[in-house]
């Protein structure tokens, strides 16, 4: 691809580990913004061993980081501190997700480093935000998923809150950052001036929770565990089949349904008084659940597909990885890529969402195989050290 990516010409440091902050420096990255990842030189970030791992390499890692320059610099101590302000200095954008407190323990607040660049947008991702009386405590995603209220409303009433299958509390405050860190650019183009992108994991998770406070505080209406169902929703669940899967039918809308009784060969379903209404569907889920599956439990998943996309049913099958990789249509969308990896090979991973029509995103290479690999790139070609300025600092474990 030789079109200009939309990012291009900003420049990112990354300060995060593990997921929050390093996803929106992933974000970035896709788009064309050179991100500049940094690790402490006696410890690397815990993603470079997180998850399954092939030939000693850790498999999460090359995604989580692709796109990026790795270097490292010692952030606790001065001389560490005067280097990122000389990076500070030429570059847009910082992103960090410690606990609050910790960079300006190092003497690197917003306040200070905005003396070196007023047009520096510092994007910050932490447990509980910047202020407030838990501003201190220590939070991960799945802190925020707690206390956000999704994990109360996740799983099934007759057990325990579980947790959904990813780190969506990371990921989700990501997104916001990321949302936050376009919308501060944006308004630098008319301002001059940066600013601080204060995002918390709890309120990231607590943003996408629907109606969850209006029905309690103005219906008295606390959500619940529900399983697979959407409270007074129907029908919207998972339904059984011949050949032993699940398929997800989602028919709650009127002229849905209609095409789905039309499916089952059950047209005056539609005009039954227990569901011919949204009201009376979710009135009545259990007792409409049950006659959907009995249909559903006549055929193969595959066939009973068939007959709902034919109806314009929203239907699928609930897909393993061995699903999604055997499926044409992420191959036609580009959602399976592969990248050159230096160990292993051809490296499949997600490809770029959002898809742009004219400067979509591009993944160029896997997240560095070793720490500090862009050490000469970054501080001898952009912050014009000498070689033997390079080993002094690695001598003294600066970098």
């Amino acid at each position: 691809m030789n079109t200009k990516l939309p990012l291009e010409g900003l420049r990112v440091i990354e300060l995060g580990t593990l997921l929050a902050g390093p996803f929106t420096g992933r974000l970035l990255a896709d788009f064309g913004a050179e991100v500049i990842k940094i690790e402490p030189p006696e410890k690397c970030d815990p993603m470079r061993k997180w998850g399954k791992s092939k030939d000693g390499v850790g498999l999460w890692w090359p995604i989580q980081s692709r796109n990026k320059k790795s270097i490292t610099l010692n952030l606790r101590v001065e001389e560490g501190q005067k280097i990122l302000k000389e990076l500070v200095k030429q570059s847009d954008i910082l992103i960090e997700n410690f606990r609050p407190g910790t960079m300006e323990k190092w003497n690197l607040s917003y306040e200070e480093l905005s003396k070196m660049n007023p047009k520096l947008i510092m994007v910050r991702t932490s447990g509980f935000g910047q202020t407030g009386p838990y501003k201190n405590r220590a939070g991960f995603g799945s802190i925020g998923e707690a206390m956000g209220g999704l994990r109360y409303v996740t799983g099934f009433p007759d057990r325990p809150p579980t947790r959904i299958g990813i780190s969506i509390g990371d990921t989700l405050a990501a997104l916001f950052a990321t949302i936050g860190c376009l919308i501060a650019l944006q308004e630098r183009n008319s301002s001059g001036k940066g600013q601080v992108v204060d995002t918390a994991l709890y309120e990231a998770v607590f943003a996408v929770m629907e109606s969850l406070i209006p029905d309690y505080l103005l219906a008295g209406y606390i959500r619940e565990r529900m399983g697979n169902i959407l409270p007074g929703v129907a029908p919207s669940n998972i339904y059984f089949t011949k050949d032993k899967t699940y398929i997800v039918i989602g028919a709650n809308a009127d002229g849905v349904f209609k095409r789905l009784c039309e499916a089952m060969n059950q047209p005056e379903l539609a005009e039954d008084p227990r569901f011919s209404t949204h009201e009376k569907r979710g009135e009545n889920m259990k007792e409409l659940d049950d006659l959907i599956e009995e249909w559903t439990k006549s055929l193969n998943a595959k066939e009973a597909l068939k007959i709902l996309e034919e109806k314009g049913v929203p239907s699928g099958l609930i897909y393993s990885a061995k699903d999604i990789v055997e499926d044409p249509h992420y191959k036609q969308r580009d959602m399976i890529i592969s990248v050159e990896h230096p160990q292993l090979g051809e490296f499949p991973m997600p490809g770029v969402v959002p898809k742009l029509s004219r400067t979509p995103g591009q993944v160029k290479y896997p997240g560095a195989e070793s720490m500090g690999k862009h050490n000469e790139e970054v501080y001898c070609g952009l912050l014009g050290m000498t070689t033997e300025e390079l080993k002094r600092l690695q001598n003294k474990q600066v970098i």
